[in-house]
């Protein structure tokens, strides 16, 4: 290993990763250089290089201790603490909640005080020798928490849930009403929805979910105005009534004419419609309310706020006060849709989403100094992807974050936790490494850097418990071994999808319904693939050809498609299980997912209807339209909520699975 080398594997950064067992790629010197200097780490001619490797090797070899240690309750404490000379004076201050600091001199073991509560610690430690260390403890929960039982539940994607009062797009009123529906009729314990995270503006707006302005504070485009206290006392009566008029207008060109969702025209309608209720006096109730939310967010919640309004073209100082009560708008109706799926029944309640990373023009990558920036995230070439993706997302610089002792981690997942009865977490592998692409680079020349993955294990593990809340990691595609066995460890969900669940280690067939894990969600099918009606159609593969998507002849593509879900289709009718017409084969489908032990069953709500088109196809941007799809029945007419719910072949399809679950699968 070269100077270079050493001196990027001492910051994280692989020089050369394996797309397959048997293939190793080594990683263009050009990226290493790039990827040093967005963490800070200058190189230029070798002798430079060899004297920062020297400098940085002798600090690491120095360290007294690392700047995270993470104790698991219930476990031994971390080697690093035991591993202390002797004579180290030691000092723990928490840093969250009443108890007092502690003191102590290691011997050759150098033991942790018994009965540390769960939080994040400060450690100052103090050698003999006068090296110091300060260092955060995070002490954890040894596993996050676990289902209450097995249960079913919808995945959707909210803006495409219109009801008859929508304006123009699915909102969290609608949310709320689905989970009753869900809930009281079906015997559902979750509602999954994409990222309700706050978008970055614009003309027009980037309509993905998985790309946000901020992912620590929600969008106040899927609020449901009528929902707002101060509507009904707003003086202004007859213009909110011409707006709300405009809103059913935008649902109708829609749901009736075949228009897009257009998330920036809903957004115009709204914004008009809360500049009204703003101005509104609140009652002192809710101002106590509200005073009590700004106090909780402080000044991340300002600085969200003032990139809003220069976003938005105004004064930060004369508009911070009127996008802080947004957020707070919004919170409230999240935690409100929270409250009805429990109080519905439901078990667990609503699955929040968390994107993988942020917009690099948004309000988080622009308002604080924890991303890295000229790189962006992705994902390497692989079997799906022969030129490896480009996500546009500026990563978090392990570093910085390890220097606050994740503290921005911290505050996100606390922030989404607040209502929330489960989370996704979107590429949870990014816990561990994130394949980094310097700016202008093809994707295939980037390289992975890596994270304190214990760490941010731990801290999503210790915010998980104190919300009460599970986690689902979406683990798809290629996992390290380390990183599956270490999630499952901590109590962390994967995510099955049923078309990827073959034996991979032996002839490739379909695996067998008690061969599937059971610590995980499983689905048909997930919002970046077909819906079941089109897979078992083989529409996906005509869409993809007409688009000119695909890397080979459409009917070697179809060939090869069709035998796959013939396979599947076989396995099914060996158990026993009508096949015999799309709506019967897709209730075949569901019932081999109960006949797993998968904890949670998610039902592609589209699939509920027999709706054929996905809402995201990728590798596609304006040629088909992405995120702006309402759900629509099998013909491809738009449907209501109402008419969702009142569906003979949703309900059909939900009662069949209700009955299987009950039934034990």
């Amino acid at each position: 290993m070269d100077d270079l080398a050493r001196l990027a594997a001492l910051h994280g950064i692989a020089t050369a990763y394996q797309p397959a067992a048997d293939v190793t790629v080594q990683v263009p010197q050009t990226t290493v250089v790039t990827l040093l200097g967005a963490l800070g780490v200058a190189t230029g001619a070798p002798e430079d290089v060899r004297e920062r490797l020297a400098r940085d090797g002798a600090r690491a070899a120095n360290m007294l201790l690392p700047r995270v240690l993470v104790r698991w309750e219930g476990e031994p404490p971390p080697p690093a603490l035991a591993a202390l000379p002797a004579g180290c004076r030691i000092r723990l201050e928490p840093e969250e909640g009443p108890q007092e600091a502690a003191e102590w001199e290691s011997g050759h073991a150098g033991p942790l005080p018994e009965g540390l509560p769960l939080g994040v610690h400060r450690i100052t430690a103090t050698a003999p020798d006068g090296r110091t260390a300060d260092t955060v403890l995070i002490v954890a929960p040894d596993r996050a928490p676990a289902a209450p039982e097995r249960t079913h539940g919808l995945l959707v994607q909210l803006y495409s849930l219109l009801s008859e009062r929508s304006w123009g797009m699915g909102d969290l009123a609608d949310l709320a009403d689905l989970a009753r529906w869900a809930g009281r009729t079906h015997g559902a314990g979750f509602i999954q929805v994409n990222p309700l995270h706050a978008a970055v503006p614009g003309t027009p707006t980037d309509p993905s979910p998985y790309r946000p302005s901020s992912r620590r504070f929600p969008d106040p485009v899927h609020l449901c105005v009528q929902d707002v206290a101060e509507y009904a006392r707003c003086p202004e009566a007859e213009t909110l009534a011409a707006l709300a008029a405009r809103g059913g207008e935008l649902s109708r060109e829609v749901l009736e004419k075949g228009a897009l969702i257009d998330r920036d025209a809903v957004w115009e309608l709204k914004r008009a419609a809360l500049e009204l209720l703003y101005a509104v006096p609140r009652t002192p109730e809710r101002e106590a309310a509200y005073q009590d939310f700004l106090a909780d967010q402080g000044q991340p919640l300002d600085r969200h706020a003032a990139w809003c309004a220069r976003a938005a073209g105004e004064d930060p100082a004369g508009r911070l006060d009127f996008h802080r009560w947004l957020v707070w708008l919004t919170d409230t109706q999240l935690a409100a849709a929270q409250r009805a799926a429990r109080e519905a029944g439901m078990s667990v309640g609503i699955v929040h989403d968390l994107a993988v990373g942020v917009h690099p023009d948004g309000s988080d990558a622009r308002t604080n100094p924890f991303h890295a920036r000229h790189v962006c995230v992705g994902a390497p070439p692989d079997a799906f992807n022969a030129r490896g993706q480009d996500w546009g997302l500026p990563p978090w610089r392990p570093d910085r974050l390890a220097a606050t002792g994740y503290a921005p981690f911290r505050a996100l997942l606390r922030g989404v936790f607040r209502y929330a009865g489960a989370l996704r977490i979107d590429h949870v592998m990014g816990l561990f490494r994130l394949w980094w692409i310097p700016e202008g680079a093809p994707p295939a020349e980037g390289a992975y850097v890596g994270y304190d993955g214990e760490a941010m294990l731990a801290v999503l593990v210790l915010e998980a418990h104190r919300a009460g809340a599970l986690v689902i990691g979406e683990d798809l595609g290629t996992v390290e071994p380390r990183v599956r066995e270490a999630l499952a460890r901590r109590g962390v969900l994967g995510t099955s999808v049923l078309w990827f669940e073959r034996d991979w280690t032996g002839d490739g067939a379909p695996l067998a319904p008690h061969a599937w894990r059971a610590d995980c969600l499983a689905t048909a099918t997930t919002h970046d693939l077909p819906p079941t009606a089109a897979k078992l159609a083989g529409a996906h593969v005509e869409l993809r050809d007409r688009l000119g998507l695909l890397t080979r002849p459409a009917e070697e593509e179809g060939a090869q498609d069709a035998a796959d879900t013939a396979e599947w289709l076989e396995v099914l009718e060996r158990l026993g299980l009508d096949t015999k017409g799309e709506e019967a084969a897709v209730r075949a489908l569901y019932a081999f997912l109960l006949r797993t032990p998968a904890r949670l069953v998610g039902v592609w709500l589209p699939d509920a209807v027999g709706d054929r088109r996905p809402q995201n196809l990728p590798g596609t941007w304006d040629q088909y339209p992405n995120w702006r799809l309402p759900v629509a029945d099998a013909t491809g007419r738009p449907l209501t909520l109402e008419e969702l719910t009142a569906s003979p072949r949703a309900n059909a399809l939900l009662g069949a699975v209700r009955a299987g679950l009950a039934d034990g699968g």
